[in-house]
């Protein structure tokens, strides 16, 4: 059963994969033949380059900026002692049910009165909003395990607050970090709607970029460019697996 089910998640995107490599505009399943041909025409379009370097850029810029903000909500929640801490969670999760039409709209409409809609920075924000609840959930499953009385026992040995988080509460829940802003760039790699509503016409991304694509003059470079983020998330899967295991 688990064979079925996984077959049928995988299977579309295999046979994409194997169709990039086909030698004719015009498809066929299977392919007749094997070529490159449309992995050279995306590696030297400029439109796709331009997208892919977008991509990276806002994805790593959205890691950073999501971990930093994700693990100081779940240290806060999680040694924190006050009132509403449940509903707190709730709040900073709740972009992860919201549909992403809902969030989109809602920015567009708030970035353009502050002039961020159609930047750089509006978009690298809208997708940290989306991008902090996996961060937060992934470092707070760290933090399930660790004893908060370490980090008394540290500053009762006289070591700052930096220095305790540094030493002693870091070094345990680091895999949690890690695999949260691994989380976070996939989710801004991957990330359409929002990306429709807040990017200008030189932040096109690669979601963005596939959409033009498919509606301009579809070709099966746009097969080339799955492959590519298809792989690159696979990639992805075995490093949270890794930090996982660790």
């Amino acid at each position: 059963m688990t064979a079925l089910v996984l077959a049928f998640l995988s299977l579309p995107m295999l046979a994409a994969l194997w169709l990039s490599f086909s030698p004719t505009e015009v498809l066929h399943f299977p392919p007749r033949g094997f070529s490159l041909r449309w992995y050279a025409d995306f590696f030297e379009s400029e439109r796709w380059l331009l997208a892919t370097r977008n991509s990276l850029l806002v994805g790593g810029a959205t890691m950073v900026v999501a971990t930093l903000l994700g693990t100081a909500a779940a240290i806060g929640l999680h040694l924190g002692e006050f009132r509403g801490r449940a509903v707190l969670l709730g709040l900073l999760t709740l972009p992860m049910v919201t549909p992403f039409i809902v969030t989109a709209a809602s920015m567009f409409f708030a970035f353009s009165l502050i002039g961020l809609a159609g930047t750089l920075p509006g978009l690298v924000l809208g997708h940290t909003v989306v991008a902090v609840p996996f961060v937060l959930v992934s470092v707070l499953a760290s933090l399930s395990t660790f004893d908060g009385a370490m980090l008394r026992a540290a500053a009762s040995l006289g070591a700052a607050p930096w220095l305790a988080f540094r030493r002693v509460l870091l070094p345990r829940i680091w895999p949690g970090v890690a695999a949260g802003a691994v989380f976070a760039f996939a989710t801004s790699l991957d990330e359409f709607v929002i990306t429709l509503f807040l990017a200008g016409p030189g932040q096109f991304t690669l979601p963005r970029q596939m959409y033009a694509n498919v509606r301009e003059y579809m070709t099966p470079t746009i097969l080339s460019a799955a492959s590519l983020l298809f792989l690159l998330s696979v990639l992805l899967l075995l490093v949270t697996e890794a930090l996982r295991r660790r």
